[in-house]
């Protein structure tokens, strides 16, 4: 078991698994975080199963809108996706292609490259940023944005566990995100929120996890934070897994 290894073997193992893609499965066992009641997935395939045209930013490896439309509702005649790291985009592309799916590089905080008017249906699963009148624009009028995001302070305790007390910032806020799609033109018809509890069961899993969501530590390495690791480590072994919180909350919007 994790628990009964090493410090230096569970880290060299979490900093060792690629973190291409969007796929968390090697975490089973090793760490857990609770899922929102909404159900992202569920929904998302309820309304692609009434568009002509949708869209996916930042699709990571494809795997979430893979995985909702598969078994489910017939993909929209017209069905794309965007991503900006180039290793994801080869494996959004093969998760995808089969679906009759079309995957893009886009920047993350630049211009779709989609005529305007475009798509009834934009969605987007934890965006790194959202470049509102970009959501508004390829929108065609009475289209909607669905979107689950990540709050501010998401996981806040394991950020100042390894970094010190930080501020947190408000840019993640869901009222901002209301003013923002209000701004751009949109009518917010759906907003909720909600803290999930996120478990690390041994140091590697936290390796991997801070590799993986880059925004949780920015700019982590095991070498510039080993002895954040090793009190880590010491601390689950003392005492069991570390505990922390995901801040969500999903938006739903309307083009005027």
């Amino acid at each position: 078991m994790p628990g009964q290894r090493s410090f230096a073997d569970l880290v060299a193992e979490g900093a060792a698994e690629p973190v291409e893609g969007w796929d968390f499965s090697w975490f089973e066992g090793r760490a857990s975080e609770e899922r929102p009641s909404w159900g992202y997935a569920r929904m998302m395939a309820a309304r692609m199963a009434g568009a002509r045209a949708a869209l996916d930013i930042q699709t990571g490896g494809g795997e979430v809108l893979a995985t909702a439309l598969a078994g489910g509702p017939q993909p929209p005649p017209v069905l794309a996706a965007t991503e900006s790291w180039p290793p994801n985009l080869a494996i959004a592309a093969a998760s995808l292609r089969p679906l009759g799916g079309r995957v893009v590089q886009a920047a993350d905080d630049g211009g779709l490259p989609f005529r305007t008017g475009t798509f009834d249906l934009v969605v987007s699963r934890h965006p790194v940023e959202t470049v509102w009148p970009e959501v508004a624009r390829v929108l065609r009028p009475g289209g909607h944005y669905f979107s689950q995001q990540v709050g501010a302070g998401s996981n806040r305790e394991l950020t100042d566990f390894m970094m010190g007390p930080q501020p947190v910032s408000p840019d993640r806020e869901p009222r901002l995100a209301v003013a923002e799609a209000e701004a751009a033109g949109l009518a917010v018809t759906d907003l909720r929120e909600q803290a999930l509890r996120t478990v690390f069961n041994d140091v590697g899993a936290v390796v991997y996890f801070l590799r993986k969501v880059l925004w949780t530590v920015p700019g982590f390495t095991v070498e510039a934070y080993q002895e954040q690791l090793r009190r880590m480590h010491d601390r689950i072994q003392a005492g069991g897994p570390f505990v922390a919180h995901a801040q969500r909350f999903l938006i739903e919007a309307r083009k005027r």
